[in-house]
């Protein structure tokens, strides 16, 4: 019934040109004819009557165009599934959009935050203009996205790793004219690694006549602790003081007393790992019933605000905290728009750099497992494309994967297990200690992330063990697959000789 829901509300949405929204059936006047031409640009195959290669290959540094539309048109639906083995590869393809042959784009976000997923994550959720599927692989936007003269739409691959296989439909109507109200969308991508001190993290900074429409926050702990005690603030028209202005980072995104992991139609939290070190989240709010109306500007600030403990075994519930900050802000304007300070470099928007600690495959020779077979097998999505895959054939069966650091290891440490229709239950420890129990059977082969926390690993000997503990009733094996174990060293940690007192800066006066 949910789905059901979602695809209702999605398809009302995406018959929407104006803000509003009007009660009753969103299915009313789907009767009614239409004075428009259909039109798409997608992937297909150029050999459409016999071909079947429906996606095109991304060199590293290379920008694909994925439509060339003239107008004037609104875009109605956007849709990608995308092949790529670098890590944080949604964060790493910058997606641009350029109205009526504008030099600087109107649209400018990596993919996956465009699409509310950050820290190049890949995870499913649902709301009324964005859901994401299949795992988080299949990305579908119903934005309304109008244009008068032309649309332009790119993605660079800003990774150094060739993205194998990028599929897409652009479904849009072309039209005899818009509308002389008609704004134009916009979505922006900044990014603070960690928030500065002394000053608000500023969401949008806006000229020119419009609404606002959306947000996406995504946080990544530099310290334990709670980040959201942040109030928002609003500047409308060049106001000095805020007109709109909240009570908490949980409050603006709807939600209440912290965040845990949901979705929604207007707002929710798709990505929420906790409240340690090297956790991550993701929190969206989307303005529909509610569009935050400018004349001539908008900035849009919030507070990086929350609670810490201290060395000395003291804490605070309301201090700034460090915690590398991104978001993309969401709007309709006149054009044409401010232009915004250029992208970082695409390795520079992950919060952390992966070091593989274990990787799976390369450990077939050396994994103790009785008389069990291993093999090493192909696996799209996993780290190298291969797992180490264990194939016991009943309950209690134990692999032993030995392994030798030549120097400390410090960061959230993540193990890549493969879930797949034959696979097991399985306890997984660390030196001894178990870390998890996990149930690896999904209707799909799909590798998955577990989180072991942030530590530091010792230079040395260490064992990774995994226990077979039976299987799910639907898997038909207790079958094992070990992509890698992984360690996200942070790209900023707080230094070991301060607190989080010593980087407040003290207001002037």
């Amino acid at each position: 019934m949910r789905l059901v829901f979602a695809v209702l509300l999605t398809a009302f949405f995406a018959s929407l040109v104006s803000a509003q929204i009007s009660p009753g059936n969103p299915l009313d006047g789907l009767e009614k004819l239409r004075d428009y031409e259909s039109m798409r640009s997608s992937s297909s195959d150029p050999n459409w009557q016999s071909g079947n290669w429906d996606a095109r290959g991304i060199a590293p540094g290379e920008t694909l165009t994925l439509g060339e539309l003239d107008g004037p048109g609104i875009i109605q639906h956007i849709w990608f599934t995308i092949a790529h083995d670098a890590t944080g590869y949604s964060r790493l393809l910058t997606l641009r959009m350029y109205w009526d042959g504008e030099k600087d784009p109107s649209v400018e976000s990596p993919v996956g935050d465009f699409f509310v997923i950050g820290h190049g994550v890949d995870k499913p959720f649902w709301s009324i203009p964005v859901r994401v599927s299949s795992e988080g692989r299949a990305r579908n936007c119903y934005w309304p996205m109008p244009f008068g003269k032309s649309a332009r739409i790119t993605v660079t691959n800003d990774s150094d790793v060739q993205c194998g296989a990028f599929f897409w439909y652009i479904d849009w109507k072309k039209l005899p004219d818009l509308p002389r109200d008609t704004a134009y969308f916009h979505a922006m991508y900044r990014q603070e690694f960690p928030c500065v001190m002394g000053r608000n993290y500023l969401l949008a900074d806006i000229r020119g006549r419009g609404h606002y429409v959306g947000t996406v926050q995504s946080v990544y702990h530099v310290s334990p602790g709670w980040y959201g005690e942040g109030d928002d603030f609003w500047f409308i028209d060049g106001e000095k003081e805020p007109r709109l202005r909240g009570t908490g980072t949980e409050d603006y995104f709807c939600n209440a007393w912290g965040f845990r992991q949901f979705d929604g139609p207007y707002y929710g939290v798709p990505l929420w790992e906790g409240f340690d070190t090297g956790c991550r989240g993701t929190a969206y709010r989307w303005h529909i019933a509610d569009p935050v109306a400018f004349k001539r500007s908008l900035r849009v600030e919030i507070e990086h605000k929350g609670s810490q403990s201290f060395p000395d075994g003291s804490g605070s519930g309301f201090i700034e905290r460090d915690d590398l900050m991104s978001s993309v802000a969401f709007w309709y304007q006149t054009e044409p728009h401010k232009r915004w300070p250029a992208m970082p470099p695409g390795p520079d928007r992950l919060p952390f750099r992966d070091r593989v600690v274990v990787e799976g495959e390369a450990q077939l020779n050396v994994a103790i497992h009785g008389d069990i077979v291993t093999s090493v097998q192909d696996i799209g999505g996993a780290s190298g494309g291969k797992q180490l895959f264990f194939n016991p054939t009943q309950d209690g069966a134990v692999l032993e994967v030995p392994f030798d650091l030549a120097e400390d290891v410090t960061g959230q440490l993540t193990l890549t297990l493969v879930h797949s229709w034959d696979y097991g239950r399985y306890a997984v420890k660390l030196d001894g200690a178990e870390v998890g129990v996990w149930d690896l059977w999904s209707d799909n082969v799909v590798p998955t992330d577990y989180s072991l926390g942030f530590r530091t690993l010792k230079a040395g000997k260490h064992v990774l063990r995994f226990e077979c503990r039976g299987k799910n009733a639907n898997s038909k094996g207790w079958f094992l697959g070990f992509d890698a174990l992984v360690a996200r060293e942070p790209v900023y940690s707080r230094p070991p000789d301060k607190d989080l007192r010593e980087l407040q800066v003290k207001p002037e006066g």
